[in-house]
């Protein structure tokens, strides 16, 4: 059979592929889009869409016990987890059929099966009903990434789980390890905590939440053992005796190993890049390990070949993959579109309390040599935080002392993962501390501890 012609193909339909498939479809081009699992991808399917439709389940469970605080009564308070993971499930279904559906309305063709490069500009796609071939000048390769596994605690689906058993356990974890405090770790760290299980979360860095501002970190951490999580940070898990039913944890922290018992363990100890079995070496393009080597553009050094998203390396997010996938779109239709800067793409966390951080923290803006003015400010000084109920967190900003710049910004706390876009905008419009203490923030709301935070870096905060 002839080979299919098109203008693109990409390999993968997550956040990066599918819409790095609508932008250049909108361009112009003819795009086939191939994808071997699900449309939307593992961020769709099982990831950040379906566990922020479980962490929401556990949210309402903990406002539930609270009803008294708000004047209510709720009584023999209680889940079904059954329910709660089918809504989590509907939830990822319902996107999925979207992302379909928006293939159609873009005409982009869909092409379900495993794509193998065979040429700098033919792809192969092994289909249920055969192979299929397709030629276009570029491919972009948008695989994603999967759970990385430590040898000697490889999941098995009944007592160590990755994200996907977390997501569809087969048992509600009675006596839970998280090894890994990350994004993922600490999101189902937090979401079986709520739902009563005893939860100890291993880190092997200094800090839970190694990625985020010190301050943010220690202030989570307290508000973690608050809530009768054990952390236990500098340490390692050794290995994982397997029993029935239950799992014995070797635990090295300061040169002594503990032993201790667990029905459940989930590893979420990072990812590993989907660069298998794709024939991209033969090809000359670069591997480094498991994430193929870009240029800003995300170009490969190979002619007409990009890689974006989870692939492409850190960080490892669903919305710098989307941008990714717009930016090489609008590249391969002879646009000349912005490079993508790490340094501006926000990390939200939806734990309790939630964390959301953009740029620098303050330790890494004092390691490039800035000199540095930082503002702080208490959810306790906001009206609108005591009249929701949800006092405890902070607002933190990182400002260059010279020129005003907003280095950073680091925030922990209820609804914080929706505020931090206010400074994203900020530091995509290079803003300055004159500009942010000018801005009118409405009142009573969650975004006028910004404001403040600004005013605290400057000495002029107003509520403390």
């Amino acid at each position: 059979m002839a080979a299919k012609s098109f203008d693109l193909i990409v390999i993968g339909a997550g956040p990066g592929g599918y819409v790095a498939a609508i932008r250049a479809a909108q361009l112009g081009l003819k795009v086939v889009i191939v994808e071997r699992e699900h449309m939307g991808g593992i961020c769709l399917n099982w990831g950040c869409i379906p566990t922020k439709a479980l962490l929401r389940s556990s949210e309402v469970f903990h406002l539930m016990h609270r009803a008294k605080e708000f004047g209510l009564k709720a009584e023999n308070i209680d889940y079904d987890l059954d329910a709660v993971i089918k809504r989590s499930r509907d939830v990822a279904k319902q996107l999925a059929g979207g992302v379909a559906h928006l293939m159609k309305k873009n005409k982009v063709t869909t092409v379900m099966g495993t794509a193998t490069l065979t040429g700098k500009d033919k792809v192969s796609v092994k289909t249920d009903k055969g192979s299929e071939d397709l030629t276009a000048k570029n491919i972009i390769v948008a695989t994603g990434a999967r759970a990385r596994e430590l040898p000697g605690l490889e999941a098995d689906g009944d007592l160590v789980w990755t994200y996907k058993h977390a997501l569809n356990p087969p048992h509600m974890p009675k006596k839970l390890l998280v090894i890994g405090s990350g994004a993922i770790g600490i999101e189902f760290a937090s979401f079986y905590n709520t739902l009563g299980a005893d939860t100890t979360v291993v880190e092997v860095m200094d800090r839970v939440l190694p990625v985020e501002d010190a301050e943010i970190s220690a202030f989570a951490k307290k508000q973690f053992v608050k809530q009768g999580m054990t952390i236990k940070e500098k340490a390692m898990v050794k290995q994982l005796d397997r029993g029935k039913g239950k799992v014995t944890a070797h635990i090295e922290a300061g040169g002594k190993v503990e032993k201790l018992e667990f029905d459940t363990v989930i590893s979420a100890v990072g990812i590993v890049g989907n660069v298998e079995n794709l024939g991209l070496e033969a090809l000359g393009v670069k591997i480094d390990r498991t994430h193929v080597i870009t240029d800003e553009y995300c170009r490969t050094g190979v002619g007409g070949i990009y890689a974006i998203g989870d692939i492409a390396g850190a960080p490892w997010l669903a919305h710098k993959a989307s941008h990714e996938g717009v930016m090489v779109a609008e590249l391969i239709a002879g646009g000349h579109p912005h490079a993508v800067k790490p340094g501006s793409i926000a990390g939200c966390t939806y734990c309790q309390p939630q964390v959301a951080s953009v740029g620098y923290t303050e330790a890494k803006a004092k390691e490039l040599g800035y000199d540095i003015r930082v503002g702080r400010f208490p959810f306790l000084g906001n009206g609108k935080a005591i009249a929701l109920g949800e006092a405890e967190g902070m607002v933190k900003t990182v400002f260059d002392a010279k020129t005003g710049e907003l280095l950073g910004a680091h925030m922990v706390g209820a609804e914080v993962t929706e505020l931090i876009q206010g400074y994203v905008v900020g530091r995509q419009l290079e803003t300055t501390e004159e500009d942010l203490m000018n801005t009118v923030f409405p009142h009573p709301t969650l975004s006028e501890m910004m404001h403040e935070s600004v005013l605290d870096a400057y000495d002029r905060v107003i509520h403390m």
